[in-house]
C-alpha cells in the first residue's frame, strides 16, 4: 500500500498543473496542442499521464474526484483522513469524493469513522453487494455473507454518504438464479440504497467462474433468463426509495433505469415488451444491443444499423438455439 507522503505528493503535482491551467485563464476547449505542450514543457516536474488527467479534469469542471483504488478504506483511518483533508485544501471546488469500498471493510472500520470521512469530504461508496443470496456469495467466496452487506449498507447511508449499489444478473447460474433475484432484492430492501446499479454478468474467460463454466461447474443464464432475473428483482423490490441505474453495455436493457416506486412498472414493462417480440426480433435486438447500437427496444424503429444488425446475424448464423453462445462471444469485448 502506497504511504500517504506518496498519494500527498501525487496530489500536490496534480495541483501545480491545475494552478498554471486557472492561470491561463482559457476555457477548457480553447487549448490546442500546442498550448498544451507549452505549458507542460514549462513545469520543473513533469508526468505526462498526470498532466493529460489533470487537463481533462479541468475541462470537466473539477467537481468530482475517485478515489484510486479497489478498496480504498483498507487504509487507516487517521491516513485516509489526511488525504481527504489535503485534497479539500487543495481543491476545495470539489462536490464529490466518491471510492469503491468493500463491505467487509465497511464493517472493520472503528465507530465514527464513516461519519468522520463523510465530514471529510467522502461522500459517496461504490459497494460490489453482487448477490443478497448465501449461497451465492459462498460460492463466489466474497468473505461477506446477506447481512454483512445488509449492516454495512446502513452504515454508510447512516453516515450521511450516497450507496451506489452493484448487483449482477447472472451470477447465481441456472441453478441458484430465483434465489439469486429473490434474495438480492430482499437485501436491497432491508438497505434502501440511493443508487442500484445493474451489472449483467460476463465471464472472462481468465475468470475462475469461466474454469468452472468449462468443467460444467457452473452454468450461466442466457440473456432470457438473466433478463427474467432483472424482472422479478424489479418485481420484489418494495418500500425503498431508489435510483436504478443500467448503464453497461452488458445490460440488456439500459433503459430500465428509473426511480423507485414511481418508475417500477415502466422498467417492468420494458422487459414484458421484450419477451412479447416474435423470436427473430428479439435476436435482432440482442445482437444491436451487443454491437453497441441499441440502449432500448424503441431504437430498433430508428436505427440507421438495422441493416448492418441483420447482415451481423446473417454472418454469426445466428439461430434462437445459438444465440446465447454467439453473444457471450460478443461481450468479451467489455469484461
Amino acid at each position: 500500500m502506497r504511504s500517504v507522503e506518496d498519494i500527498i505528493r501525487d496530489i500536490d503535482l496534480v495541483r501545480t498543473y491545475i494552478d498554471r491551467l486557472l492561470q491561463e485563464n482559457a476555457m477548457p476547449i480553447a487549448f490546442d496542442q500546442e498550448q498544451i505542450h507549452s505549458i507542460y514543457t514549462g513545469f520543473e516536474v513533469r508526468d505526462r499521464i498526470a498532466f493529460n488527467n489533470a487537463v481533462k479534469w479541468y475541462a470537466a469542471g473539477m467537481t468530482s474526484i475517485f478515489l484510486q483504488d479497489a478498496n480504498p478504506l483498507v487504509m487507516k483511518p487517521k491516513d485516509l483522513f489526511a488525504v481527504l483533508r489535503h485534497i479539500k485544501t487543495c481543491f476545495p471546488q470539489t462536490e464529490t469524493i466518491a471510492a469503491y469500498a468493500r463491505s467487509s471493510t465497511i464493517l472493520q472500520l472503528p465507530e465514527g469513522a464513516l461519519k468522520q470521512l463523510n465530514e471529510l469530504g467522502l461522500n459517496r461508496l461504490h459497494v460490489g453487494v453482487e448477490s443478497g443470496s448465501n449461497l451465492v456469495l459462498n460460492r463466489m467466496r466474497t468473505g461477506v455473507n446477506r447481512g454483512g452487506h445488509i449492516e454495512a449498507g446502513k452504515r454508510i447511508r447512516q453516515a450521511g454518504i450516497e450507496l451506489y449499489a452493484y448487483v449482477v444478473p447472472g451470477l447465481g447460474g441456472v441453478d441458484l438464479s430465483i434465489e439469486h433475484a429473490l434474495e438480492t432484492a430482499e437485501t436491497l430492501n432491508a438497505i434502501n440504497p440511493d443508487v442500484i446499479k445493474i451489472r449483467t454478468l460476463g465471464l472472462s474467460p481468465s475468470t475462475e467462474l469461466a474454469h468452472w463454466q468449462v468443467r460444467g461447474m457452473f452454468e450461466k443464464p442466457g440473456d432470457a433468463m438473466i433478463a427474467t432475473e432483472l424482472r422479478l428483482i424489479l418485481e420484489t423490490l418494495d418500500n425503498i426509495q431508489s435510483r436504478i441505474k443500467s448503464d453497461h453495455i452488458l445490460n440488456l436493457f439500459e433503459t430500465v433505469s428509473g426511480e423507485m416506486p414511481k418508475d417500477k412498472e415502466k422498467m417492468i414493462g420494458i422487459i414484458d415488451r421484450f419477451f412479447e417480440l416474435p423470436a427473430q426480433e428479439r435476436i435482432l435486438y440482442q445482437i444491436g444491443r451487443r454491437m453497441g447500437f441499441f440502449k432500448g427496444l424503441e431504437d430498433m424503429n430508428s436505427s440507421p444499423q438495422m441493416d448492418q444488425v441483420r447482415q451481423a446475424c446473417e454472418n454469426y448464423g445466428v439461430t434462437p438455439k445459438n444465440v446465447d453462445q454467439i453473444l457471450d462471444r460478443l461481450m468479451m469485448r467489455f469484461v
